[in-house]
């Protein structure tokens, strides 16, 4: 006699047969919550004087020299005139960058802009001035302070001197208080 077998369900012809069945996948997990950091605005320290330095190629010789803003010095036969200079605090990454105009004398006396723009302290190759005779690339930016919040305004030292204004006619005074 044959081996009794265990009993299998029906299966219609058509059908495959049954595979094992594995438990359910896990729902997809969310994505992960971007966390988003908010930084702090950078605080840009705005300088009075711009410090450069300066390549002299015929004698080698290498001067660092201070130009407040808005003003013009002679560097060999250029001139250069900053109008911006900005830093950082010390507490945070240092980044030193102007604005300026340089300016070339040519031998017959005449003037021509050779560079507008912006120079980095932190790469000086990126925005030099090079000229077939001199060099020149900003080092550092001197004398600002940092910018005070307006809560702060009260606790802090102005930053600039204040002008005297003229005294403001009675009837103003008495309304401010």
């Amino acid at each position: 006699m044959a081996p009794p077998q265990a009993a299998r369900p029906p299966q219609a012809p058509d059908s495959q047969p049954a595979q094992a069945t594995t438990p359910p996948a896990p729902a997809e997990a969310a994505p992960p919550r971007e966390e988003v950091v908010v930084e702090p605005p950078l605080q840009r320290i705005v300088n009075p004087t711009a410090v450069f330095a300066g390549l002299d190629k015929i004698t080698g010789r290498i001067t660092s020299f201070d130009v407040a803003i808005d003003e013009t010095v002679q560097f060999g036969a250029l001139r250069v005139t900053p109008r911006a200079c900005y830093s950082r605090p010390p507490a945070e990454t240092p980044r030193t960058d102007a604005f300026l105009a340089v300016e070339e004398v040519t031998l017959q006396n005449e003037v021509r802009r050779i560079f507008t723009g912006w120079m980095f302290a932190a790469s000086p190759g990126l925005h030099a001035v090079e000229h077939p005779i001199y060099d020149i690339w900003l080092t550092d930016c001197k004398g600002g302070t940092p910018a005070v919040a307006e809560s702060d305004a009260t606790n802090a030292s102005p930053q600039a001197p204040q002008r005297p204004q003229a005294p403001a006619p009675r009837a103003q005074q008495q309304r401010r208080r």
